[in-house]
């Protein structure tokens, strides 16, 4: 398996301060990674720096073995900015076909990835009179041209409804299965939970965790939460107190454990019979992973 993009030992500074600390970074082949990080943890910086828009001070950046901004990195790359401005006078599928042309793709079927994207009803419409969402899934588009080995994404869902977005990831789903390697800028962590393979955190300019959920968990070691519902309001204390818990509201308990203590609180919890009316596990996820790696920030 190919290594589209390889990061090492990245830094970049800028008026003498590191932005980018020694990153070291790979995204394989079809890899779906999640790229987080508070506003000014670096993301942006290393996207640019990717892309061959900045230069760095010290390690290595190969996109498919050539050095960023080189014709043959941006033949392999395709990028969707945050905020996409596009020539509101040309319509969809002018502008869809200019860039195909641009990138040697003459033979493209632009009327094909705009219906893909959800627009092909629009595709002869000015982009001027096209709404936010409407140029994100353009911009979409015009990263699926060419079928690009590394898809740059930041902040890919800005400005689409629910439905939309949904539509967005299985899009890149697609563009994973088809050996498209893709890294999700992003915030919003509720979405690229369940939809990337791995998660990669930047804080403060460095690398602090790179690997699966799973593993990240794991090593995190953050409790599991019990959240525990009483058949009666009188319980909920003798719940709490036989299992170490703390009472919530009239009814309902949280118990806080280790993952390996899980067994034993639901055997305590089992012995107390008709008390408990229900049982709620909650592992860590992805939004309290992000605070113990990134040291809190959020």
């Amino acid at each position: 398996m190919s290594t589209p993009l390889t990061c090492n030992g990245v830094v970049k500074r800028r008026n003498g301060t590191a932005v980018l600390n020694d990153v070291s970074l790979s995204v394989e082949e079809g890899a779906r990674i999640a790229l987080l990080g508070h506003n000014g943890a670096g993301k942006s910086t290393l996207i640019k720096s990717v892309l061959g828009l900045t230069g760095i001070d010290a390690g290595s950046i190969a996109i498919c073995g050539h050095a960023p901004g080189s014709a043959a990195a941006r033949r392999a790359v395709a990028y969707l900015p945050e905020a996409v401005a596009f020539q509101g006078a040309l319509t969809g599928r002018e502008l869809l076909d200019m860039f195909a042309a641009l990138a040697g793709e003459h033979r493209a079927d632009t009327g094909a990835l705009l219906e893909r994207v959800g627009i092909a009803k629009a595709a002869d419409r000015r982009v001027s009179t096209y709404s936010k969402g409407m140029r994100q899934r353009l911009g979409l588009a015009q990263v699926l041209v060419g079928r690009p080995k590394l898809a740059l994404l930041d902040e890919p869902t800005s400005g689409l409804d629910p439905v939309s977005r949904y539509d967005l990831y299985a899009i890149i789903d697609d563009l994973a299965a088809e050996g498209t390697s893709v890294l999700i800028a992003s915030h919003a962590l509720t979405e690229v939970e369940a939809r990337t393979d791995r998660i990669a955190i930047l804080s403060e300019g460095r690398l602090v965790a790179d690997d699966t959920l799973a593993n990240l968990a794991r090593a995190a070691r953050l409790p599991i939460v019990l959240k525990v519902r009483a058949s009666e309001t009188d319980t909920a204390d003798k719940i709490a107190a036989e299992t170490g818990g703390a009472r919530i509201n009239c009814t309902s308990v949280e118990i806080r454990c280790p993952a390996d203590e899980k067994m034993q609180a639901l055997q305590k919890l089992s012995g107390l019979g008709t008390a408990v009316a229900d049982i709620d596990i909650s592992p860590p996820g992805l939004e309290d992973l992000y605070r113990h790696f990134s040291g809190g920030d959020a």
